[in-house]
């Protein structure tokens, strides 16, 4: 900026840039901790991702996306929200700066899912919603958690809050769905849509059970076995020797 930044219908003085600098400053290293949480999460996901693959041949994770909100978006909510120009206090009170969503076949995956990266020691939960069990009166399902995981910096280590949205491939493409509608309505959505809407979330949801039913149906009595790792004939004559020795 120059010493008198032109802004749309005003003029800011020297001290005013100052300020200006200063909270561009704050603001931006807050969404960069945000950037690298998402990233810290992202690593534990592809390794219990990879882990399940290893140890049940089984992948419980069909798809996952993530985001930081942008500056302006993350300003247009603390004005929404009338938040002081606090970082601290933006930092605890909007809790979606981050977001990653995790999209699973099954319903049952999503709990699973749930609970080993909640069970992790340096994951702190700081809320979790069960929209399946307990849908949205528009019929909207999925598991919302809110968890708190340090992000190592240079200055040492920062907690940082991600919201981790969990939920079947139906439920991501029913809310998909319901998101366009009330995008192109603006939110002033027809009763008719709104009553199709809330229909389908309910087809949806019958999809997801007889899936589910399917799917135990055609893996039962299944014995859980390992993905084994690429050992050839060479690997396994010395692993067979290294055993005896042990005898």
């Amino acid at each position: 900026m120059t010493e008198r930044q032109q802004l749309p219908g005003m003029a800011l003085t020297p001290t005013q840039v100052a300020s200006v600098r200063s909270l561009r400053y704050d603001f931006s290293q807050l969404l960069m901790e945000h950037r690298f949480v998402i990233d810290e999460l992202l690593t534990k996901i592809s390794i219990l991702r990879e882990e399940s693959l290893h140890m049940h041949s089984y992948n419980p994770i069909e798809h996952i996306a993530s985001r930081v909100k942008s500056p302006r978006s993350l300003l247009e909510k603390v004005t929404r929200r009338q938040l002081p120009l606090d970082i601290d206090v933006i930092r605890t009170q909007i809790t979606d700066i981050a977001g990653i969503r995790i999209t699973c076949s099954f319903i049952a995956d999503t709990y699973d899912v749930l609970d080993m990266l909640t069970s992790q020691d340096d994951v702190r939960v700081v809320e979790i919603k069960d929209y399946i069990a307990n849908p949205k009166p528009n019929g909207y399902k999925s598991l919302h958690a809110i968890l708190e995981v340090p992000v190592f910096l240079r200055g040492g280590a920062t907690a940082v809050i991600c919201e981790v949205q969990i939920r079947t491939i139906a439920m991501d493409f029913w809310a998909s769905l319901e998101h366009k509608i009330h995008y192109k309505f603006d939110g002033e959505v027809p009763d008719r849509l709104i009553e199709e809407l809330t229909q389908t979330a309910e087809v949806a949801n019958q999809l997801d059970r007889r899936m589910e039913q399917l799917h135990a149906e055609v893996h039962d009595g299944e014995e859980p076995h390992s993905t084994d790792e690429n050992f050839d004939e060479e690997a396994l004559r010395i692993l067979w020797d290294l055993s005896t020795r042990q005898e």
